[in-house]
């Protein structure tokens, strides 16, 4: 049998707020859930947000989480983003002007004559015969202000020692910190399970480190007058979360790496972790994506392409005076454009044995995923045929798993970006399969309306918001539109505008399909099943006995988490960092011909002994 990679610990940050502990999910279906439910998350929401002085908190949470205004404080100010503008000065007979003499170009530009300025020690008159070319300061009004950004008030430099770090990199560190802790079991006593490089690590980001610490710093700054800091190039690589995580928070020497795949990256890397467990080079994997893209640039750069919703759009749609930034995205209905996010979601996987020992506690299990181009396409940013082949293996897979009965009992968590022709062309893959599969009802949610588009980690925004259906029993509506479109596709499905009861802790959902429609056609689709789904697998597998004592040892990891959430609740996320601790040499390595012992760890490394192809 194949191993069974079971979720056993997920967290993260988004325009919801904290992810683990299902918080960030509560903070989208408030409306469905009693002040007792939601006192946890509002109290989390208002530490993160520093409003735990605030006598009534509450207003404030909602006005500065999900899709809103982009807010100056944070990021910048649309109604006024720097830029400059190209001139030209001249003057009959040439120019003349004073600058300081260490302000000088190295390399004279032609027809410039420099002599000093009588009784000046360090200024100079330069006079140019000819067109003098400048750049003067400028700033224009950003055609798009909304954005899912993080909570107002939360910075996640403000966790451990960030200096000229790349905020898509603070975030990983403040997200795979949530996930491993939010395990309840210590990262040290999993290792003591397992061997060293039996951990794999799959992170990244779609679109890079954009901002000024990154890419950004790295190619404006000659440009502008300042110089490139050793750290820019290095930590704009897109794969450096993975490399921060096993440096800094793992101290891991196992598998890593990180796929890309335009919207779909998160599920390309969920699908390495999970071949990894499969095949057994792996037991434990840690998957994820950190994307900060809301910068002028990148979000002028996608505007350009036609992709996001403008405020006119989104006027015209209301026949309104004013942009109404807090319904930007309306996936399945009429919309304009997606809407740009940022976000840090990490998931931990284990095979199902080391979960059963640990006593760990069991989220659900990703049953597969399933990766389709779209073959020839008129247009690279088209939509094709690649989806319908990876949603129709997921449902099919479903069905297998599940039977006929049990298909009728799942849920889509839609890519559903809020543009046009994605509201058709995924409402058709999706009403297709459902004829085909004989699906009655099917149920879809776009979590988008509530978070935007993160790129990279969209699909972990979608399978987080599904694991928190099976805690409080609601898959999300999609509460920023009042209608469906006439052009969705909809004979066998059911687009909920409201939020969907399912059930006590959502029993009545036995798995979910996240979907992924990436630019470029990068497709992908994943099956993951409900926790008490996967609790009867591993029944099957392993025996009532091995059960019991699981579920025994499980009260004690449940205590832990609940300690974790209240501290976190209370005083805030200690971030795992560990810079320059624990470091290993040449000297802190043994080799022989069986295995490779490390002084850190108290297992060895064993190494091929047979001949794996005969």
């Amino acid at each position: 049998m194949k191993k069974l990679p079971v979720i056993v610990g997920f967290g993260g940050i988004n325009a919801a707020g904290r992810v683990s502990m299902h918080h960030g999910y509560r903070r989208m279906v408030h409306e469905a859930l009693d002040d007792a439910r939601m006192a946890g998350t509002w109290e989390d929401l208002a530490t993160l947000m520093r409003l735990k002085d605030s006598a009534n908190p509450r207003d404030a949470i909602l006005a500065g989480t999900l899709i809103r205004r982009i807010e100056a404080e944070s990021h910048y100010d649309p109604a006024a983003v720097p830029m400059h503008r190209k001139a030209t000065l001249n003057q009959p007979g040439g120019l003349s002007f004073h600058l300081r003499r260490n302000q000088l170009p190295e390399t004279m530009p032609a027809g410039w004559t420099v002599e000093p300025v009588e009784g000046s020690g360090t200024q100079v008159r330069v006079t140019v015969d000819s067109d003098l070319p400048i750049m003067l300061p400028d700033q224009y009004v950003s055609r798009v202000s909304s954005a899912g950004t993080l909570p107002t008030g939360f910075n996640p430099a403000d966790y451990y020692n960030a200096a000229h770090h790349p905020r898509g990199l603070q975030m990983a560190v403040y997200g795979a910190s949530d996930a491993i802790q939010s395990m309840g079991v210590r990262w040290e006593d999993v290792l003591e399970h397992i061997h060293p490089d039996q951990v794999s690590v799959y992170a990244g980001s779609a679109v890079s480190q954009m901002d000024q610490a990154g890419l950004r710093g790295l190619y404006q700054n000659p440009m502008t007058g300042n110089r490139i800091t050793s750290k820019m190039m290095p930590l704009a690589l897109p794969e450096m979360a993975a490399d921060f995580v096993n440096s800094y928070i793992l101290n891991s020497v196992g598998n890593t790496g990180s796929n890309a795949g335009a919207c779909a990256t998160f599920l390309y890397n969920l699908r390495q972790g999970l071949i990894d467990i499969e095949a057994g080079k792996c037991r434990v994997a840690v998957v994820g994506n950190s994307e900060a893209p809301v910068v002028p640039e990148i979000m002028e750069g996608f505007r350009i392409m036609g992709a996001l919703a403008e405020d006119e759009q989104l006027k015209q749609l209301d026949q309104s005076e004013t942009a109404d930034n807090r319904r930007a995205c309306r996936p399945f209905s009429s919309n304009a454009g997606f809407t740009m996010a940022e976000s840090s979601q990490f998931m931990v996987l284990m095979d199902d044995e080391l979960a059963l020992q640990l006593g760990a506690t069991v989220y659900g299990s990703v049953a597969d995923v399933f990766v389709n181009a779209d073959a020839n396409k008129k247009s690279i940013s088209g939509p094709g045929v690649g989806n319908y082949i990876t949603m129709a293996k997921a449902t099919a897979l479903a069905r297998a798993i599940l039977g006929d009965d049990g298909l009728q009992r799942t849920f889509v968590m839609a890519h559903g970006t809020g543009t046009p022709q994605n509201r058709v062309t995924e409402s058709h893959i999706f009403n297709e399969i459902a004829q085909t599969f004989g699906i009655d009802n099917w149920a879809v949610s776009a979590i988008k309306s509530y978070l935007g588009h993160s790129l990279g980690p969209a699909a972990a925004d979608q399978l987080n918001a599904a694991l928190g259906v099976w805690s409080e029993g609601f898959i999300p509506g999609i509460r920023t539109i009042d209608h469906i479109a006439d052009d969705v596709h909809r004979d066998r499905l059911n687009i909920a505008m409201n939020h969907l009861a399912v059930g006590e802790q959502g029993e009545d959902m036995l798995g979910t399909l996240i979907n992924s429609k990436g630019f470029g056609g990068n497709n992908a689709s994943a099956l993951v099943l409900s926790p008490n789904t996967t609790r009867s697998l591993m029944q099957q597998r392993h025996g009532e006995a091995a059960l019991t004592q699981w579920q025994h040892r499980n009260e004690t990891v449940q205590e832990t988490q609940a300690a974790f959430d209240a501290r976190t609740r209370k005083d805030g996320l200690q971030v795992m960092y560990s810079f320059g601790e624990s470091v290993m040499t040449d000297k802190d390595v043994q080799l022989d011909r069986d295995s490779v012992k490390l002084s850190r760890f108290s297992r060895s490394i064993q190494l091929p002994g047979r001949n794996p192809f005969v």
